[in-house]
């Protein structure tokens, strides 16, 4: 990787590109601002190099190969696991010849019952709702583009709510605590995790990889087309 500089530099051999500055032509580049730095970049470099930022060197751009077949695909794949995580026994308790199975939605209703109201609504939050909204608002994107459609009208918005929804979906910790309630109850009786554990963890996965896969710029560009 190439250090970047403010005057426009050669592009080197790993289609590795530092972005120049914005001048003062008469032209209306598509700018986007540093993450790191705020600078105001053009980004006019083709489209299968990784753009830099002129001042700092912050990857403004990134380039992913047919994103947005790849991230429909997990996509898909990740709302049939969540289908499966919602509607299969999550854990299954045996002691003394009684058995307790419980689902997640089973687990957030007894945490309500219970009193514990602001537990519960945040682990259906982060767990249930924010993963289904990402996943639907993602699917009602990207399958019409890979269709050759127009997207719904308010697809940006939608977009925007997926990329803000992001840091609120913790299903991650929440698989930690499943772990770390196995061990401990462990000796007081039987765990057997149920079909919901094993697709949650790979719907945790699958959705790591979907979202890794996605190129935001390449989305915005499509939904709004300005020069």
């Amino acid at each position: 990787m190439i250090a970047p500089q403010p005057t426009a530099p050669a592009r080197p051999e790993n289609d590795t590109i530092p972005l120049p500055a914005p001048g003062r032509t008469g032209e209306s580049p598509s700018l986007v601002a540093c993450p790191d730095c705020d600078l105001l970049n053009r980004l006019d470099g083709p489209a299968a190099a990784t753009l830099l930022c002129a001042r700092c060197g912050a990857v403004l751009r990134r380039h992913r190969p047919n994103s947005i077949d790849r991230t429909l695909a997990l996509v898909v794949a990740a709302l049939l696991l969540f289908t499966l995580a919602n509607a299969f026994p999550f854990l299954a308790m045996k002691s003394g010849g009684f058995v307790q199975e419980t689902t997640l939605l089973s687990g957030v209703q007894e945490l309500w019952r219970q009193g514990l109201r602001l537990l519960a609504a945040l682990v259906f939050c982060t767990c249930v709702l924010v993963p289904a909204a990402q996943l639907t608002g993602l699917l009602t994107i990207l399958l019409p583009l890979r269709l050759g459609r127009r997207p719904p009208p308010g697809a940006a918005r939608i977009l925007r709510l997926v990329q803000a929804a992001a840091p609120w979906g913790m299903m991650e910790v929440f698989m930690l605590g499943i772990l770390v309630a196995l061990v401990k109850l462990g000796h007081m009786a039987t765990i057997v995790p149920g079909v919901s554990v094993f697709s949650f963890a790979a719907l945790i996965v699958v959705m790591a990889a979907a979202f890794s896969t996605l190129d935001p710029p390449l989305l915005w560009a499509r939904l709004d087309p300005r020069p």
